[in-house]
């Protein structure tokens, strides 16, 4: 296995891009980067964020039928067990474990020592597995623990304790400790800026394989994706659609107003290129950035949506068009998730967005 981080199965490098044409024939398995720990990451994952426990055997069976391999999770999403249970029923019926890629998260009360080693546990223990393909660590930040619950301690107005005391860099010893026991195969990054990175990279013995960040056609993070590509770290993108579905959950506690919440699957643009295609305008969303070598994992709970999601790698963008979807770049402008929904987290100091708060 190379340290390469690379498309591999249907791509190939061109002009030192890390994408060239999908081979249309090829089973989406094969469709996947190749981590500079030398493992595969299939491009195309299921997001299960906001996905309620009842929704996830429905949604994680409907996209392992339909060819998706690679699931995305975090303890803090409380739906670990009800995806392990869903796994389990496929192994059951003759999957295999090697040809799975599942990701969770370290939540952001466990940065205390020893808590990624517990918390890595619990998820496995929840997950029903031996060890995980991912593990990212979920934000730079920290918040304290409520002593009585798996969930941050908050104060009497519900907003939430921060943990100003923690290290990411001694966080990060601890993750590299979890490869070294088998307990994940790769570990990464999440919501972390370029400087928080590279001070991660200085300091490990094991470099980040993975980083996953808000990345649609809104903030397309560009100098970022290049930092990333400089230093053989695969991207992944959530909420590649907009979170259309988050909608709700931002109502009263962020910058937009549920009828101002941006609409990317309804842009005149994207809406042209999928006439063009017949294609969905999620189709198009996803095809943009899995055609730059970017992993998407968009999150749905209906059938039809996650079976049509799949379906991406039948057609390819023009160049022209591919401009127009970059011209849609809002830059900072264009995050969704800025965390300011924690209240006073623009004050800890290792928020990743300080540099956006005067934009």
């Amino acid at each position: 296995m190379t340290g390469d981080s690379s498309l591999t199965g249907d791509g190939a490098r061109v002009g030192g891009s890390l994408f060239a044409a999908l081979e249309l024939t090829t089973g989406m398995a094969k469709r996947a980067i190749r981590l500079s720990s030398g493992y595969e990451m299939p491009i195309l994952g299921l997001g299960t964020w906001e996905a309620k426990p009842e929704e996830i055997e429905t949604a994680v069976r409907t996209a392992l039928e339909n060819g998706y391999r690679h699931i995305d999770t975090a303890f803090v999403y409380r739906n670990e067990e009800a995806i392990g249970m869903t796994l389990k029923k496929w192994f059951e019926n003759g999957g295999k474990r090697e040809e799975l890629f599942v990701t969770t998260k370290l939540p952001s009360y466990g940065h205390g020592a020893g808590q990624v080693e517990k918390y890595l546990k619990l998820s496995l223990e929840r997950l029903g597995l031996d060890y995980v393909d991912m593990y990212l660590i979920h934000a730079p930040f920290s918040v304290l623990k409520d002593e009585n619950a798996e969930a941050p301690l908050k104060r009497d107005d519900g907003s939430v304790v921060l943990n100003l005391d923690t290290d990411p860099v001694a966080v990060w010893k601890e993750m590299e400790k979890q490869v070294k026991s088998g307990r994940a195969r790769s570990i990464g990054l999440s919501n972390f800026n370029e400087d928080q990175i590279l001070e991660i990279i200085n300091n490990s013995e094991i470099k980040p394989s993975n980083l996953q960040v808000e990345l649609h056609v809104y903030i397309q993070q560009k100098p970022l994706r290049e930092f990333c590509k400089k230093q053989k770290i695969a991207v992944t993108a959530y909420s590649p659609l907009g979170s259309p579905g988050s909608k709700t959950f931002f109502q009263g506690m962020s910058k937009y107003d549920p009828d101002k919440f941006p609409n990317l699957l309804g842009h005149p643009v994207v809406q042209k290129i999928a006439e063009a295609h017949k294609k969905t305008t999620a189709q198009v969303l996803l095809r943009h950035l899995v055609q730059q070598g970017i992993i998407v994992i968009p999150k749905s709970s209906s059938p039809d949506r996650i079976k049509s999601n799949a379906d991406i790698f039948d057609f390819e963008l023009s160049n022209e068009e591919l401009k127009q979807m970059d011209a849609l770049d809002r830059g900072a402008a264009g995050r969704i998730f800025d965390f300011l929904f924690v209240k006073g987290v623009e004050n800890h100091p290792h928020y990743p967005f300080k540099s956006e708060l005067t934009q």
